[in-house]
């Protein structure tokens, strides 16, 4: 029911911008949230934004590089990612919230997209 999108491989310092499409059900109510897990690695959180688009969170390690947003109009969330490191490398993968608040736990998602590489080379 989601589709995510926009992943590639860039260079570091680069920029890419995630997309993840809601279809055959409407999000809007709901909170969305992008989460990542590289190669040996659980997957951890990344950034999230409530259904209003009124609160968002993001990890420590992304903070003031990734931004966060959502149209609900196109039942759709977005991922901007700014200065990209080598160490972003990973599969992205955007969740749909049980909740309506910003959230960053996993246990809060029920629905996932399928996942977009995204590869910085040094």
């Amino acid at each position: 029911q989601l589709q995510a999108s926009g992943g590639g491989l860039v260079q570091a310092g680069g920029s890419l911008r995630l997309s993840c499409v809601a279809s055959r059900r409407t999000f809007s109510n709901n909170a969305m949230g992008w989460f990542r897990q590289a190669p040996g690695k659980e997957r951890e959180f990344v950034s999230t934004i409530s259904w209003n688009s009124a609160t968002t969170y993001y990890a420590d390690s992304v903070k003031g590089r990734f931004t966060i947003s959502r149209d609900n109009a196109k039942n759709t969330v977005y991922l901007q990612m700014n200065s990209l490191k080598p160490e972003d490398t990973a599969v992205y993968y955007c969740g749909g919230s049980l909740r309506s608040s910003a959230t960053s736990s996993t246990e809060n998602y029920r629905y996932w997209g399928q996942g977009t590489q995204v590869t910085v080379s040094s």
